[in-house]
């Protein structure tokens, strides 16, 4: 078992850089490699990944497709308005998506699991909602197979990431195993953000936590990320190349009773008019599961989860997905589920 020793002095200039290639480099190594990952994810809940195996053509044939989506005629991406879908998929407008309440300024393409339409029969929870058809651009065909291939790729790095992690706080590396697999409801996002509103508020995402397991986020050189750190502060997260800035989201802190921190964090929108382009992977259960509490040794020093009046946290993930949905997609909401709103 890995002894853990808490960060004293926790350095803000920069993230943990964690290299997952360690794994493969022998049992010191490895060792080494789960020592960081405790640390790392018990101290900040976020951390910089390296040694991922996700090449810089794979990520080129990504983002040449994302950029060539955002040069469309407006019209051409306003064909895809998630308005139209019911499974919150498509184009969502820039300041049409809401954190905490106001307006986030970017725009962005919500793609998942390419999947039939599930409409919730009578006594269904509602959120097989969720589940759904993509929409895609007919003028940019390549976009589909750039975007299905990387959550295929992304989601084999963030479940050999989620085994490491277990294995280096002492848990079965399996035991999420069965929560997973092909019905798993992985979810990305392509999101550009024009610069700064022109009222002057730089909200480009609001202070929030993930409400899944993992999300990989790759960033481009503009930066505009930060993160809260152990002094109340939020501090900017310098990009690194070719690395993906990974935080754990608040399933694997309710499954840990704290020990495990999902962090807050948001985005400032860039000065003036430069754009910033970044693609966040959340690696997310199957929309049923049930996420039961991790047996591991440190279970008894857990201090307890984050509790917020105002964001209840449910047993089935799905709800915990269509909660956000429906808070973050007013306009969706409205026009689909304005039965649920109630709930939400």
């Amino acid at each position: 078992m890995t002894t853990h020793t808490p960060t004293a002095t926790p350095s803000y200039h920069q993230l943990p850089v964690i290299d997952l290639s360690a794994a493969d480099r022998g049992p010191q190594a490895r060792a080494r490699l789960h020592a960081q990952l405790h640390g790392a994810a018990h101290d900040v809940g976020f951390f910089q990944l390296v040694g991922h195996g996700v090449t810089p053509a794979e990520t080129d044939a990504l983002l040449t497709a994302m950029r060539a989506f955002f040069a469309l005629p407006e019209a051409d991406r306003l064909a895809l308005d998630n308005t139209n879908s019911p499974h919150f998929r498509g184009y969502t407008r820039t300041g049409d998506e809401r954190t905490a309440g106001a307006r986030d300024w970017r725009d962005q393409l919500d793609i998942g699991a390419e999947r039939p339409a599930r409409i919730p029969a009578p006594g269904e929870p509602a959120y097989w909602w969720l589940q759904g058809p993509n929409q895609w651009p007919a003028a940019l065909p390549g976009l589909r197979t750039a975007a299905l291939a990387w959550i295929d790729r992304l989601s084999a790095v963030a479940a050999r990431l989620l085994r490491e992690l277990l294995t280096a706080i002492g848990a079965p590396a399996d035991f999420y195993d069965p929560i997973f697999g092909e019905h798993a409801h992985p979810h990305l996002k392509l999101v550009r953000y024009p610069g700064s509103a022109g009222d002057g508020t730089d909200q480009g995402v609001g202070a929030h936590k993930d409400y899944g397991f993992l999300t990989l986020l790759l960033q481009d050189s503009v930066g505009g990320l930060q993160v809260q750190r152990e002094d109340g502060h939020f501090h900017d997260v310098p990009p690194i190349d070719g690395a993906f800035v990974v935080n754990l989201g608040e399933l694997l802190e309710v499954a840990t009773n704290g020990y495990l921190l999902a962090t807050n964090h948001r985005v400032v929108s860039p000065p003036g008019a430069t754009e910033r382009f970044s693609v966040p992977f959340f690696y997310n259960p199957r929309l049923d599961a049930r996420v039961e509490p991790l047996p591991f040794p440190h279970a008894s020093t857990a201090p307890g989860i984050t509790t917020d009046p105002a964001n209840p946290l449910y047993a089935e993930y799905g709800y915990n997905e269509l909660k956000g949905k429906l808070r973050a997609h007013p306009l969706v909401a409205e026009r689909h589920h304005g039965n649920l709103l109630t709930a939400a």
